[in-house]
């Protein structure tokens, strides 16, 4: 679907609301003129779900700063981890990483690396 219909921006204000603005679905549906099973299918459309989000964030986007600052207050409260890393993350303090620990482990031929690296390299340089 590459265009959104009226009917469909008619339902995305609906569902992008709190609880739906306190309708169902087949009251959302019959608002829109449409059968229960067609916004279902609407649902699970690429474009209608962008636009859907979109209307999630437009609706929303003042309570952002709120959620973000009470995230920190939920990790210390309750001692939740995930909440923790959720906060340091937002607040770029945290990203994700591999560490590599480079021990000299038994069997490995260091010198037998090296010069591979250097073979590598000449390659590389031509």
């Amino acid at each position: 679907m590459a265009n959104i219909t009226a009917e469909q921006y008619v339902a995305i204000e609906w569902l992008s609301q709190p609880k739906k603005g306190g309708k169902t679905f087949e009251e959302i549906a019959a608002i829109c003129g449409i059968h229960v099973n067609t916004l279902k299918q609407w649902r699970k459309d690429a474009a209608f779900d962008r636009e859907l989000k979109r209307a999630i964030i437009r609706n929303n986007s003042d309570k952002l700063p709120e959620l973000v600052e009470s995230l920190a207050d939920i990790a210390i409260r309750d001692g939740n981890a995930a909440m923790a890393k959720l906060a340091l993350q937002v607040n770029d303090m945290l990203t994700d990483r591999v560490e590599v620990d480079a021990k000299n482990a038994e069997g490995t031929d260091l010198e037998a690396l090296k010069l591979r690296i250097q073979a590598l390299k000449g390659t590389a340089d031509s």
